[in-house]
């Protein structure tokens, strides 16, 4: 398994550095000079001269980019000039409200996943299947901000069983009863999405597996349906569910943008999107690139969870 993930880390070493060249390329090419966008228009030009100076905008481009990036591989990620504060303290204190917050969408996703789509294959009954791929249309179909929206109204309005947005004032590890109330309903629209995406590929891909010739002979000796598809046809289902998850990762970190702008969660997406909105670049720079590594994490960690529940990966990638 150590092999096979050194053999997996130059590609994503390029993918890091490529990422960077764009992200660093595209915001210079954003129309306007970004030290008189952050300086104002009142700025005197010793102002502005000094703003370009600590933005390291005086030195030519590729200087800039290996400037940008010896900081960023020194953990000095630099300071924000509108929203104010050390970048990294910045990210620091919203990554905990993101993790929390994914990991526990993520589980939901998983767990509903898992449940619905084995019920419908075990039982395989008409009108459950039909009700598992309307749920899966439905929530596929229906944008985060919509079915946040109807979450907020439905029980943080009408009903007021739920908090509305925020987080608890105590912190989440005062009250857990109180942390699980602020959490249901974000973690409930940001993991939907991905339930329906999962539930789809997981249940076709079990009843894809229920064709194979080893589920007749199992049939043949007398083994129960359900006893079938949980101890081997699920398993060999796994490893390509495993791919679409990561992939569907990529969507959940897109997707909390929105959905910590609805519930007013300060996470990293709620962040970026405050850094957008005044133009913070150093701020947009550094979260971008962030989202790249974590993007390359989830993609490496979702290579190795594959290798190791299909050994076929590990030695086809030997050969």
């Amino acid at each position: 398994m150590v092999s096979y993930a050194l053999r997996r880390l130059p590609s994503a070493l390029l993918v890091l550095a490529v990422g960077s060249v764009l992200i660093f390329t595209l915001l210079r090419l954003v129309p306007g000079d970004p030290a008189s966008v952050l300086a104002g228009a009142d700025a005197t030009p010793e102002a502005l001269e000094a703003l370009r100076e600590e933005l390291g905008l005086n030195g030519s481009p590729l200087g800039q980019y290996f400037s940008w990036l010896g900081g960023i591989l020194t953990f000095d990620l630099g300071r924000s000039l509108i929203l104010g504060g050390e970048i990294s303290t910045l990210m620091l204190d919203a990554l905990g409200n993101t993790l929390l917050l994914s990991v526990t969408a993520l589980a939901i996703a998983i767990a509903v996943a898992l449940t619905s789509s084995t019920v419908s294959v075990i039982m395989d009954r008409r009108w459950l299947n039909s009700i598992v791929t309307t749920f899966g249309t439905v929530a596929v179909a229906i944008p985060n901000f919509v079915t946040g929206a109807l979450l907020v109204v439905l029980f943080g309005v009408v009903w007021a069983v739920l908090p509305a947005g925020g987080i608890p004032r105590k912190g989440f590890l005062d009250d857990p009863g109180i942390t699980v109330q602020y959490l249901i309903l974000p973690a409930v629209c940001l993991g939907l999405p991905i339930a329906a995406a999962l539930t789809r590929f997981l249940a076709e891909s079990l009843r894809s597996q229920l064709a194979e010739p080893y589920v007749t002979t199992a049939r043949a000796l007398g083994i129960s349906r359900r006893r079938i598809i949980l101890t081997q046809v699920l398993p060999n289902a796994l490893p390509s569910t495993v791919t679409v998850l990561g992939m569907q990762i990529g969507h959940l970190l897109g997707g909390a943008v929105l959905v910590e702008a609805i519930f007013a969660w300060p996470g990293l997406g709620n962040l970026i999107e405050r850094a957008i909105s005044s133009r913070d670049y150093p701020v947009v720079q550094v979260m971008l690139l962030f989202s790249v590594v974590l993007f390359v994490i989830v993609q490496l960690a979702t290579d190795l969870v594959n290798a190791w529940l299909d050994p076929r990966i590990r030695l086809g990638s030997q050969s």
